[in-house]
């Protein structure tokens, strides 16, 4: 098995992070209705109660609704750029994600951002489910908004939230109103012979005076726009996307209310969007377009899919003196990755069939894909009791549990040049599976100490522990038979600390010292490596301010922090067998900046700016990794300016036009070493997006525009090596190109 975790690190594509852009265009508030101009608050629930953003003394940032529209939104990286530090590496599609916060990088298997739904988390928690490179990328239908944490949430929200959290508020059911919307669509992507389309419909129905239905569907299709050079195929990345949702809410009484949820969505690609560049001779990390604009060549179909079904139960109680939430949630997620794996194995079948001494050997060289299926299921209960948040004291207590099952099966497949198996090394060429357990208790508790009417401290800690067991079972012509058990547990706490002084109405001063974690566990089997990997913890300094100024026109958030990562998982040689252990520290340093101005009653504009230096400062003598370079994924600087412009048109309809400008420094695709270097620097680029749309009353008709320039932007990927480990070429995941598209959607 552990062989095969090797290779499969070099087979992935899309270790990098891109669209690392600070940019609001509204996302925290927008512009009220009516002559003032006055910015508006978002409510949001970052720290597991309503409360304005303006108010939370955490870099907190909310995506509207209106603003997944206007961008046509339809995928993490379609959005995240709008939000503030917040980064996204794509391998290809939707759903081939890691996501990035504050610098701190998908280095190692676990993931370092949690995902959550509403009040429960959605993802795995363990290392052997390839969280990291598998995010949550939900379509956003049918989402009231999204609001993205940065910096650790270890105290609320528990294991993998290390570098924030991503959380999706979906729409509530309501009794107030019968209520039915559905929108059509159709785009032109540039390099695509089809035509795309989607539609989408959603309706809320009162059934009486206390209970309330929300129901919708979607389907969304995306043509490819890549060539395969080696099977002359065109446009071979088509993206499918579908899904639907039912919400059931049932107000008990005045004081308690009952939602139930289930949201299902499927996605399926038929290829990555990846193009391939040949390297040079005199730089060989700078590619050449071998197969043209658009290009790849790939022997084997690299298909991908991942179907999710969430269900979810929050019972909602008003005590008077206080409030208490159950939250309940049940999630599978089912996972297939095929990754063409020819240019690393099957020019060393001869090589692989004299080594092994296999009868017939030397084998004629051949094809190779290599395989990846991933199935979870994850248990979640929380309960949480609240003071009511009178009085100079303000409390808060829970308890949570999650239990996880995971399976994870890699196969590598040989083939000859006509596909047909090679008799040598059936059944396969290398398997492995590893099934594991991930079970967690945990307890948290916090508390607001109100000094005086404008200063407040909130203190938090958290005690969770972890059991973890799996099996390592592994066969094939290259690896050795096994069946092998491990297990791990551990106990971690985290803390925050946020002091708040309201400096006046509008304008709040904070400082906020917080830790977090990701769960170690089981570590390969071998003779050579530790028995399991212990947890990597981080600690995050940070002074942040909120204002509101010019009678409310305008808005500035501004932070600088200071974040010191220790003992990063990291994947290491023993002997020649690969594994993971906690090897070195890094620190991140960064400020980001977010503004919004009304600079009429119409006219909105922002302008947002981030830097971080993430580095590596401390590594084993033994592993080459080189210090003080920045870690993979993560850009230095960063920016955006945004516009938006509200008017009365064609006899008095409401119109907008507005787009953003983000620019994306270049970023390393993986941990930089001293020697045999394969780290490739993802170049920067800028980006701009456009939009307009008009509302005829109860029809809102929108024209779109995404990389309006057609720039090739790179949002993943790197190099390519073979079974020597030897570099090819370059494999890199390619922003959508330029996309127009004209949506109407309908409500009544």
């Amino acid at each position: 098995m552990s062989n095969v975790s090797s290779l499969s690190r070099r087979m992935t594509i899309g270790v990098s992070t891109s669209a690392f852009a600070l940019m609001m265009s509204a996302t925290n508030v927008r512009a009220a209705e009516g002559p003032s101009g006055v910015i508006d608050e978002i409510v949001v629930t970052a720290q597991k109660r309503s409360e304005s953003v303006q108010d939370v003394p955490v870099s907190v940032s909310a995506f509207a609704e209106e603003q997944l529209s206007r961008v046509h939104a339809t995928q993490l990286q379609d959005y995240a750029a709008y939000m503030p530090g917040i980064n996204i590496t794509s391998g290809g599609s939707p759903g081939q994600t890691s996501i990035t916060l504050r610098g701190i990088a998908p280095v190692g298997p676990g993931s370092v951002v949690g995902t959550y739904v509403d009040d429960t988390p959605l993802g795995a928690s363990n290392n052997y489910a390839r969280a990291t490179s598998f995010a949550l990328d939900l379509m956003p239908y049918d989402i009231e908004r999204v609001e993205v944490l940065r910096g650790p949430q270890g105290t609320l929200y528990g294991a993998g939230s290390m570098g924030g959290l991503l959380k999706y508020v979906l729409k509530e059911p309501t009794t107030e109103a019968l209520e039915f919307r559905a929108g059509v669509e159709g785009s032109d992507v540039s390099g695509a012979d089809d035509l795309g389309w989607g539609a989408r419909a959603g309706v809320n129905v009162p059934l009486g005076d206390t209970v309330a239905l929300r129901a919708s569907y979607f389907q969304q299709n995306t043509p490819g726009y890549i060539d395969n050079a080696y099977t002359n195929r065109q446009d071979v990345n088509e993206v499918e996307q579908s899904g639907g949702r039912l919400a059931l809410k049932w107000q008990i009484n005045e004081n308690a209310s009952l939602k139930l949820g289930g949201m299902w969505q499927r996605l399926d690609s038929d290829a990555n969007g990846t193009m391939a560049l040949g390297l040079t001779s005199t730089d060989p990390y700078r590619g050449t377009r071998t197969y043209g604009d658009l290009g790849n060549s790939i022997a084997n179909a690299e298909p991908f899919s991942k179907d999710v079904d969430y269900y979810s139960a929050t019972l909602n109680w008003g005590l008077g003196w206080g409030e208490f939430v159950s939250a309940t949630s049940y999630s599978k997620t089912h996972t297939v990755q095929t990754q063409d794996a020819s240019i690393t194995f099957g020019a060393f079948f001869p090589i692989y069939s004299v080594l092994l001494e296999l009868p017939g050997a030397p084998f004629d060289p051949g094809l190779a894909k290599f395989n990846i299926k991933l199935d979870h299921e994850k248990w979640t209960q929380e309960f949480r009791l609240a003071s009511s948040g009178e009085g100079a004291i303000e409390w808060r207590v829970g308890a949570f549990y999650t239990e996880e099952d995971s399976k994870n099966e890699q196969i590598v497949d040989a083939t000859d040049f006509n596909y047909v198996p090679i008799p040598g090394f059936l059944p396969y060429f290398a398997f492995a599976s590893l099934p594991s357990e991930y079970k967690e208790l945990a307890v948290f508790g916090d508390v607001t100490f109100k000094i005086t009417d404008s200063f407040d401290v909130i203190t938090g800690l958290r005690f969770a522990r972890n059991d973890q067991k799996f099996r390592q079972v592994s066969g094939g012509a290259v690896l050795p038979t096994a069946n092998d058990p491990g297990e791990s547990d551990e106990d971690v706490f985290t803390y925050a600390v946020s002091p708040r002084w309201h400096l006046s109405d509008d304008t709040m001063l904070y400082v906020r010292v917080a830790t977090g974690y990701r769960p170690g566990g089981p570590n390969t089997i071998s003779l050579n490596l530790p028995r399991s990997v212990d947890a990597d913890e981080l600690t995050n300094y940070e002074v942040g301010v909120k204002s509101l100024f010019m009678d409310g026109r305008a808005l500035i958030n501004a932070a600088i922090f200071r974040i010191d990562w220790d003992d990063i998982q990291q994947a290491r040689s023993f002997a020649g067998v690969s594994g993971l252990d906690n090897a070195g520290d890094a620190r991140s340093v960064g400020l980001e900046l977010e503004s919004l101005f009304n600079v009429t009653d119409g006219l909105q504009l922002g302008l947002n700016l981030a830097y971080t230096d993430a580095t590596l400062k401390s590594t084993p003598s033994d592993l080459p990794n080189k210090l003080d370079e920045q870690l993979p994924g993560v850009p230095e600087y960063s920016g955006a300016i945004t516009a938006n412009y509200s008017f009365t048109a064609f006899g008095g309809h409401e119109a907008n036009v507005g787009g953003g400008w983000r620019y994306i420094d270049e970023r390393w695709s993986q941990v930089v070493t001293t020697e045999d270097n394969l780290a490739y620097a993802l170049p920067a680029y800028d980006v701009v997006d456009l939009y307009g749309e008009l509302q005829f009353d109860k029809v809102t008709a929108r024209l779109f525009v995404k990389n309006l320039t057609d720039e090739r932007a790179f949002t993943g990927g790197g190099v390519t090596t073979d079974g020597a480990n030897q570099p090819v070429r370059l494999d890199l995941a390619v922003l959508q190109p330029r996309t127009v598209g004209l949506s109407i959607d309908f409500q009544f």
